[in-house]
């Protein structure tokens, strides 16, 4: 059966593990390493938690593991419980349990989360992002004459940022926008306090345009282990105030359909219109299977990480 692995805070709780029985003699920080360095052999990790047993228990700690995958968590399950790992009595991992809660909105993952997933399933040098505007929406007074500019007056800077995510070995194109904001107290910038919020600012509307680029992604592990790539354009703009913006500002093209010759050796591709939507116009959902891990296809993600391989946040 295939899974799914979205760009959004995992809260499942089969992609979460309670490991317990930890031994009080290392530090909440040292578990912490010993515990990355044994779980994340088994995939990408979300987060790990350490946390000291409760006064009414014997003294130790217990840990929370989140990993982006099911898949990884059940394997890490079954080959952790009741094993030493790096201490000298076993410890016990157990999968979360589940709660028939009402499900709350999912988070998206900030950019550099999203850009540690991307690094891991399609590799460094599988995707890339291409700034289409990035425009400078603060409507200030020229700097220049800042002696003129009104004792008092709060001005913001303000700027947007379209770009698209691009899987060239996918032939698959997401666009984002993002929108950032930040407040100047004119009686307490200077000069150089300002081009530093200038270029902050500029930054963050460039990260919130990466989260919303691959917001639109989802990636697809089947069971034969290939990784396929599944766009999905949203289907509303959730902020009101950007939205005539985008309309006016964003122009990027819409994912462009496969031609039969274009595709690299051992994938294939679907493509099946979708309406239009939001402001924005009709796009392709595109579904593209890779050739699995240790293909010799050029760009093809690395699949399942091997034990030494963390891969930071890059792109």
């Amino acid at each position: 059966m295939a899974e799914l692995v979205s760009f959004t805070v995992p809260t499942e709780s089969d992609k979460t593990l309670l490991v317990w029985e930890l031994s009080s003699g290392p530090t909440a920080e040292a578990l912490h390493h010993s515990l990355f360095a044994v779980f994340s052999q088994f995939g990408l990790l979300f987060s790990v938690r350490v946390f000291p047993n409760a006064a009414v228990a014997r003294p130790g700690f217990y840990a929370i593991i989140k990993f982006y995958s099911a898949r990884d968590a059940h394997r890490a399950q079954k080959a952790c419980d009741q094993k030493q790992l790096f201490q000298n009595s076993p410890v016990k991992v157990r999968l979360g349990t589940k709660h028939k809660a009402v499900q709350h909105q999912a988070l998206a993952l900030n950019s550099s989360q999203c850009q540690e997933l991307a690094n891991y399933y399609f590799g460094f040098n599988g995707w890339s992002k291409r700034i289409i505007k990035l425009q400078d929406l603060s409507d200030l007074e020229e700097r220049a004459n800042e002696d003129t500019v009104p004792p008092l007056q709060k001005q913001s800077l303000k700027f947007f940022c379209a770009l698209e995510v691009v899987l060239p070995s996918y032939e698959c194109r997401s666009p984002g926008a993002g929108m950032a904001e930040e407040t100047l107290d004119d009686l307490e910038e200077g000069p150089l306090s300002f081009l530093m919020k200038r270029r902050t600012t500029q930054k963050l509307a460039i990260q919130k345009a990466v989260s919303d680029a691959f917001q639109k992604l989802l990636i697809v592990i089947l069971e034969s282990g290939k990784i396929a790539v599944e766009y999905r354009p949203c289907e509303e703009i959730t902020d009101a105030s950007t939205a005539d913006e985008l309309q006016d500002l964003i122009q990027g093209p819409a994912p462009v359909p496969h031609s039969p010759g274009s595709l690299r050796p051992g994938a294939s591709a679907c493509h099946v219109p979708a309406a239009p939507v939001g402001p924005t116009a009709s796009l392709y959902v595109a579904t593209v299977v890779a050739a699995g891990p240790g293909s010799s296809a050029s760009g093809v993600g690395p699949g399942p990480c091997p034990a030494d391989f963390r891969p930071p946040g890059g792109g």
